[in-house]
């Protein structure tokens, strides 16, 4: 397997052999670092990056699963929203817990072997999910599925910061994210749909047996980075100490700023989607399953719209990035403000599809933290930084899934097999207390990190 060099370890003097993509710089000279030459894009930059982005969009079908299958599950459990909401609380939880340890092995052991461990966690929840028939085993084999997850993105990142020139790797984020995006569509179209004519067991084995196809590509094919001849430089650099490399990272305001930007922007459409977009339309606005399948493809076609928008606008300027995140989040929350304040609490179809294609910009709006933090940190500790930026969203998905989940309990009376529409309304007015303390973080950090230089 190969090792992501990372900054070199000191040890005996020996002739430094020519570093190549299986016997990498951090390896090849123990005694004297190295410097890589500009990472040199092309044809086999992106055969590298399908590769593995191919876990990514693997790991987003498995995480969004229970987008479409949140009733289904209600019903195999015996659960209500409450415990149905800890099946995604604790999926985002383990994922965010995970993205700090997962950096540090990024930038340690390199993408390649931490995409093959993600494969394989992804199909070991995935498969004992199938086959649970009760809450709690069923509640373990989700969080299995979460740290599977965490390993995916920043590896990605990783790849494209080794095979891409710098320039290019706002372009390929947003393009990593708009070919996630790709999984959600499998699971909100197929998924959906095999769900209804397969049954649970089968459906949910048959995405686990991805896996062993996409392991034997990564396995075989993918490179951590390309075979390039390296020079040495002085003095020689020694790898910090992991609460050293948490520490710089943290320090750094850029990746603080990064970290509340992803935050703010990626909870709401992140909420709706991964749980609670298909009991509200089917139970609050009364759609049947299809329908409200179809308006949650429309959020993974808007998400992908969007993430090429912004790619294109923040690869020709830096400039762009605040624009985009202020904007965004004050349209979601004017979008949201006028669907919740509708009378009666039953918006049209109209305004349903208008905050849903709003929505569709929150995903990729969350790749401008990943952008500011990988412009303030250097190579050697970019996994950490950007998996520090990375666990935002996450927290913020996670207090709204659950906010969400004990307010609609708590409105609804004991025994109801459905939530009304005011029990929703009110519900997902709580989306506006992370939204509030995420503005107000993104604005205070603005102002330092101008004053820094950035």
């Amino acid at each position: 397997m190969t090792v992501e060099p990372a900054g070199s370890a000191p040890s005996l003097s020996v002739p430094a052999p020519r570093a190549t993509a299986e016997t990498p710089a951090a390896v090849a000279s123990p005694a004297v670092p190295v410097v890589h030459p500009a990472p040199p894009g092309g044809r086999a930059a992106w055969a590298a990056w399908s590769i593995g982005v191919s876990v990514y969009v693997l790991a987003v079908i498995h995480r969004t699963s229970l987008g479409v299958a949140g009733l289904d599950a209600a019903e195999r459990f015996g659960i209500g929203a409450s415990a149905l909401s800890t099946f995604s609380i604790l999926q985002v939880l383990v994922y965010a817990a995970m993205q700090v340890p997962v950096g540090l092995l990024v930038d340690r052991f390199g993408p390649r072997r931490v995409l093959l461990l993600g494969v394989l966690l992804l199909s070991t929840g995935q498969l004992a999910f199938a086959f649970s028939s009760s809450f709690a085993p069923a509640l373990a084999s989700r969080a299995v599925l979460g740290c599977g997850d965490a390993m995916t993105f920043i590896s990605v990142l990783r790849i494209a910061a080794r095979w891409f020139p710098a320039a290019k790797n706002p372009f390929v984020a947003q393009l990593t994210g708009l070919a996630g995006m790709g999984g959600n569509l499998v699971t909100t179209v197929v998924l959906a749909q095999a769900l209804h004519n397969e049954g649970w067991t089968p459906t949910f084995t048959a995405i686990a047996l991805l896996g062993v196809a996409v392991f034997a590509l990564v396995a075989l094919f993918l490179k951590n980075g390309p075979a390039v001849a390296v020079r040495p430089v002085d003095p020689p650099a020694v790898r910090p100490k992991v609460r050293r490399q948490v520490l710089d990272c943290w320090r750094e305001p850029g990746t603080r700023l990064g970290l509340w930007v992803h935050f703010t922007t990626q909870f709401p459409g992140n909420a709706f989607g991964l749980l609670w977009g298909m009991p509200y339309l089917v139970e609050a606005r009364g759609m049947s399953r299809g329908e409200a399948g179809g308006l949650l493809t429309l959020l993974v076609l808007s998400n992908m719209s969007f993430g090429f928008l912004f790619g294109r606008l923040l690869s020709r300027s830096a400039r762009a990035r605040m624009p985009i995140v202020l904007t965004v989040i004050i349209t979601t929350g004017l979008g949201w403000a006028l669907v919740l304040a509708w009378p009666g609490g039953h918006p049209p179809m109209w305004l349903l599809v208008g905050i849903i294609l709003v929505m569709g910009s929150n995903g990729p709006a969350s790749l401008v933290g990943l952008d500011y933090a990988r412009t303030r940190n250097p190579a050697e500790r970019l996994g950490t930084a950007s998996g520090i930026v990375n666990m935002g969203g996450f927290i913020g998905t996670m207090i709204t899934l659950f906010g969400i989940g004990v307010l609609l309990d708590a409105l609804s009376p004991a025994g109801a097999e459905a939530h009304s529409a005011t029990a929703f309304r009110w519900a997902f007015c709580w989306q506006y207390v992370p939204l509030a303390v995420g503005t107000a973080m993104i604005l205070r950090l603005r102002r330092r990190v101008v004053a820094s230089g950035a």
